[in-house]
């Protein structure tokens, strides 16, 4: 089931975003955060500046800068490389964490020569003078990489060097390690992602060794050579104590294995096939650690997220279980079935090794460690939990995660997904009963930007998003953005619960026992509450059209109207009636429609009252009042020679030969325009753009500020025929971008439009066999019937577009409105 978020907030509008607070300056590409729960720091790595916040408000004015640019002469080695000067050849902070007690470790891409430096936290300055590294971060901005720093020792995963292959390190302290090469190569162009240490030294009764965990997509192996270029997801597994062998595989790692990560749609046999972002969530003991897992598509023109989530004894299950061979040079790869030899290859140092005086990796016999070199890969795939993705969505690129635990009010524990965009949106979904449901979607930016990182403190009960242009920090909730009891349950936030009066925190109650909660089915607890339900008044004219709008705040709710207590079936043009996202549409309304029309919105099989229209409809509105009669002429003025006949015949004569003099030049110009206009713009009508007519739709209003640069609307008719009435359709223009500013965005896609048979007379009714009887709503503009024919006997006529216009305008110039009326438009 794809996933909708049940309510969007944008940054456009001060309630989406309440409590947000944010950090900029004039570096760019926010890339690297490192939060420290206990000096309450966040320190975030740009390109060429590194700085240390407030955790609690990032945008107050003790940030910290240490600026680490690279040198003129260092970026014109740069672009003699052929790297680009705008994106490639600066210092692009990659790596930042704590190195020990006193101080963190940072590494650059310094414009493609990597350099490290350690920084004093106390000052927050460089304590020494940057140190080579090649061996430790990436040549360039976007090479997959990562790194952990685990007891001063320094693991990391990327293409290190210009030409090289990429690989897994231990840089430091020595002896240092690294993958293979040959004769079988470990990483087939690999792509990191993420990495992660467990302690499963911790409590082991086998003596077992703490192990480190690096995800990544490849190139396969497992296939033959037609499909040789599909990429494959990867989680691959190190000891901590590996220190490689004495002869055969020496400086090399001795406990390297890989396996499949494996994130499908079983039914449809669809693989996500790319690993974006992975997210390790720690459990009671390791062996309750879990990981969560970004998965996308190969195809860039294709958008598409799978959130599937792994369990460690699921990982632990495939290294234990039959590896892969490699034949015909590694075109193809097969199950092995022949003999194992014995200590089993790639498994870490336990106390069964050490009673048999095989205390470290170089004691390891030869053929074990030469099957090792041969067979990295294992043939068992990971699978998710519940054998499917926790969410698909196929309109989506996640970028970044982070997951959080909460317990709710019936004491069970839900993991809460932060999970980015491309696009800056930040989706906020719990997990339960092995699916996602999405609470919120957050448009952090006004302008699309991705996502670049995210990181939660439960401490400062904050979420942190890195960008190219910024921080942003948000509150993990925000319980007072639902106003009603049923909003508050629908949103099965794990943190929010209804205390009788609002939907309160739970975390800053701690009498919990009058709160009202349901995480699991999101229905019950709000039966004795009651709402107030606005009720407005309305007065019409027989024959005209009225829409009462029905704004439903959930995008997961579905309209039900009713009129005087009974529920509105069916809404064909017969009808009278359409319904859309807008709300109700009464087309030339008859006096029978009169009474109280209610909208209800429908979700999750609970019906809540949204709003109540007392609509009259008249034969005729009351006429205007009388004019008040001429005032009485005054008395005359006295005879002038100025006004004689003579002289009054030579004004009027100057008169007329100036205004006619004016006619002819204003002819001219009026000519040249229209030939102009008719040249530049041939078959189209303008008109000023609509979209401002719904200020409080903010379902659409990300649309319209996307294209609030174009300014006109293009009218195009259905129907050419002349014969038979037309449905004009009213669908985003083209503006006329001003000077010296960039063009506006390409218009979207126009919507789908009607067929209509060669003959369209001889349908009954005109059109209403072809057309839809739902008005569907695209970038805040609705479809409008401009002509239908008044009855099936009656012939359709040939109207112009001017002609029907100024009918529709008259007709509605004589609709009486009560005081203060709500928003309408048709």
């Amino acid at each position: 089931t794809v996933v909708i978020p049940l309510l969007s907030f944008f940054s456009s509008l001060s309630s989406g975003l309440q409590g947000c607070r944010r950090f900029q300056s004039s570096a760019v590409n926010y890339n690297t955060m490192l939060l420290e729960a206990d000096s309450e720091r966040l320190y975030v790595g740009a390109r060429g500046a590194v700085f240390a916040l407030n955790a609690s408000d990032i945008s107050a004015s003790s940030a910290l800068t240490i600026e680490w640019e690279a040198s003129p002469e260092q970026k014109r080695q740069c672009l003699l490389k052929g790297k680009d000067n705008k994106t490639e050849c600066f210092n692009h902070i990659r790596f930042l964490q704590r190195f020990n007690s006193t101080h963190l470790y940072m590494c650059g891409t310094h414009a493609f020569r990597p350099l490290c430096a350690y920084i004093n936290e106390k000052t927050f300055v460089m304590s020494s003078q940057p140190e080579e590294g090649r061996d430790k971060c990436p040549y360039g901005p976007t090479t997959g990489y990562t790194a952990l720093i685990i007891d001063q020792e320094m693991y990391t995963a990327s293409q290190f060097e210009f030409r090289s292959f990429p690989d897994i390190r231990r840089n430091s302290p020595s002896p240092t390690l690294k993958t293979e090469d040959a004769p079988t190569r470990w990483l087939n162009e690999a792509d990191f992602v993420g990495s992660a240490l467990v302690r499963e030294s911790l409590g082991s009764s086998t003596g077992d060794d703490d192990k480190i965990y690096f995800f990544f997509t490849e190139k396969s192996q497992e296939q033959t050579t037609s499909y040789s270029h599909s990429r494959v997801t990867r989680v691959a597994r190190v000891c901590k104590g590996d220190r490689g062998g004495r002869l055969t595989l020496q400086k090399r790692w001795t406990s390297f294995l890989k396996a499949r990560l494996l994130c499908s749609l079983p039914e449809y046999d669809f693989h996500f096939n790319m690993l974006r972002s992975v997210f390790v969530m720690p459990g009671h003991t390791p062996q309750d650690t879990l990981f969560y897992g970004i998965f996308g598509l190969e195809w860039k023109n294709v958008k598409a997220s799978a959130v599937c989530r792994f369990s460690l004894s699921e990982v632990q299950k495939a290294f234990q279980g039959p590896y892969m061979e490699n034949q015909n040079s590694g075109f193809k790869w097969k199950e092995y079935t022949g003999k194992i030899p014995d200590p089993r290859p790639g498994t870490c140092i336990t106390n069964a090794l050490r009673a048999r005086d095989i205390n470290v990796s170089t004691s390891l016999p030869d053929d074990v460690l030469d099957f090792v070199r041969r067979h990295p890969l294992m043939s068992q795939q990971v699978q998710p939990s519940d054998k499917r993705p926790l969410l698909f969505r196929k309109t989506t690129d996640y970028t970044h995660m982070a997951v959080h635990t909460s317990q709710g009010l019936d004491g069970q524990m839900y993991h809460i997904l932060y999970m980015g965009t491309d696009e800056g949106w930040l989706h906020k979904a719990v997990e339960i009963e092995g699916q996602l449901h999405i609470i919120e979607e957050l448009q952090l930016f006004d302008e699309p930007q991705p996502v670049n990182s995210v990181l939660i403190s439960a401490k400062q009960m904050s979420v942190y998003v890195g960008s190219p242009s910024g921080v942003v920090q948000l509150s993990l909730s925000n319980c007072r953005r639902y106003t009603s009891c049923y909003d508050c349950i629908l949103a099965r936030d794990p943190h929010c619960a209804w205390n009788g009066a609002q939907c309160v925190d739970i975390m800053t109650h701690t009498d919990r026992s009058t709160l009202i909660q349901d995480i699991q089915n999101g229905s019950r607890g709000c039966e004795n509450t009651q709402d107030d339900v606005a009720l407005r008044y309305r007065s019409v004219r027989v024959g005209d059209d009225v829409l009462l709008q029905c704004e439903l705040s959930s995008n997961l709710a579905t309209p039900i109207w009713t009129l005087g207590g009974h529920e509105l079936q069916g809404y064909g043009l017969n009808s009278g009636f359409r319904t859309g996202t807008d709300g109700l549409l009464i087309i030339e309304a008859r006096q029978d429609q009169s009474g109280l029309y209610s909208c209800y919105s429908v979700e999750n099989n609970i019906k809540v009252a949204i709003v109540s229209y007392n609509i009259t409809i008249c034969l005729d509105l009351p006429p205007p009042p009388p004019r008040p009669p001429p005032p009485h002429p005054g008395p005359l003025l006295p005879h002038s020679e100025l006004l004689s006949p003579r002289n009054m015949q030579a004004m009027y004569l100057s008169l007329i030969t100036i205004l006619g003099g004016l006619c002819v030049v204003l002819t001219v110009v009026l000519v040249y325009v229209g030939f102009c206009l008719r040249v530049g713009n041939r078959g189209k009508y303008s008109l000023r753009t609509a979209a401002a007519a719904y200020p409080n739709n903010k379902r659409h209003s990300r649309n319209r500020k996307q294209h609030r640069s174009s300014s006109h609307m293009e009218l195009k008719t259905i129907s050419s025929n002349c014969n038979g009435n037309g449905f004009l359709q009213i669908v985003p223009g083209e503006g006329h971008p001003s000077p010296n500013k960039e063009p506006p965005p390409p218009a979207p896609p126009l919507p789908p439009t009607v067929q209509l048979p060669s003959s369209v007379c001889d349908i009954p009714n005109g059109l209403s066999a072809t057309l839809p009887s739902v008005l569907r709503r695209m970038n805040s503009n609705s479809y409008m019937l401009l002509r239908q024919s008044d009855s099936e006997n009656t012939s359709p006529l040939c109207y112009s577009f001017a002609e029907e216009l100024n009918r529709i305008l008259e007709k509605r110039k004589h609709t009486q409105l009560l005081p203060r009326p709500d928003e309408s438009s048709v």
